[in-house]
């Protein structure tokens, strides 16, 4: 995504004459950042910037650029099925995603900021949830698709979200990840009582607990690094997306804000207690 002078510096136009384009044309079509910042789509803008080269003519160089596409599927034109409440449209685009990008790349390039985008934190709208729950309801799907564990290890995902939660949503991706590259993945919540929490720790006996999400509290982390040191240090406890600090000492450590970034960083600490190496940062 590019801000308003990049994209206009692209284009050779001001950005009153983008601006002009957007209530016109209605196209090229920003996204708005939290901070309400319009962010243009680069392949967009790159794509218009082709046709009007071709055409030297706005109107005409609009309509060629949507009828051959911007390229491959992004978050924008994902954004825009959910804010038009077409769920055949944000099927097709993450299905014609999936054709040129890794399902990583999907999830975290275009399926997470699609999402994002729509949401609104003064308020929860029809459009952002609809996006969230057509987005929970295709990493379903896929998940199911995901090949059986190719890998000895076994993940537990402590996740305390809500439905619309951005971190529950973000934790169901870090779930369909982690299972597509093989590791067995089981996703719980913290609700769990005590004395079977331990029990569940022990029937599974996971060499990760990650716990997930803003709405992790800090005696839900305790609980946590307590049952896994009570199993010997047998399990490491990790958090992702949780807003605390790491201490030294705390027997938690931190996973990358992303999923993709956070299967990186959980599979270089199981990699490294294979061969010795302490896994927690």
């Amino acid at each position: 995504m590019i801000r308003t002078t990049a994209a206009a510096r692209m284009l050779g136009v001001s950005t009153n004459t983008l601006r002009s384009w957007e209530r016109r044309y209605g196209f090229p079509q920003p996204l708005r950042s939290q901070g309400g910042h319009r962010q243009y789509d680069f392949e967009e803008i790159a794509a218009l910037r082709q046709t009007l080269a071709e055409t030297h003519n706005v109107s005409s160089a609009i309509a060629l650029v949507q009828e051959r596409g911007a390229g491959p599927p992004s978050s924008a034109q994902l954004a825009t099925a959910y804010q038009q409440l077409d769920d055949r449209q944000a099927d097709r685009l993450l299905e014609e995603s999936l054709v040129v990008r890794s399902l990583e790349r999907t999830i975290d390039e275009v399926l997470l900021p699609g999402v994002e985008s729509c949401s609104d934190p003064a308020d929860q709208t029809a459009e952002y949830e609809f996006a969230w729950r057509h987005a929970v309801s295709w990493l379903a799907a896929i998940g199911r698709l995901s090949h059986a564990s190719a890998r000895s290890e076994t993940i537990l995902l402590i996740d305390p979200a809500v439905p619309c939660d951005l971190d529950g949503l973000h934790t169901r991706a870090l779930e369909v990840i982690l299972r597509a590259t093989g590791l067995r993945t089981i996703t719980l919540t913290p609700a769990i009582q005590r004395s079977r929490l331990r029990r569940a720790l022990r029937a599974l006996a996971p060499q990760a607990v990650v716990v997930c999400g803003e709405r992790a509290s800090l005696d839900t982390i305790a609980r946590l690094v307590f049952a896994a040191r009570t199993m010997g240090g047998r399990t490491h406890v990790f958090d992702y997306r949780v807003p605390v600090p790491e201490t030294r000492g705390s027997g938690i450590s931190h996973l990358g804000d992303s999923p993709v970034a956070a299967k990186e960083d959980l599979l270089a600490a199981l990699d490294a207690g294979r061969t010795g190496v302490p896994s927690l940062r």
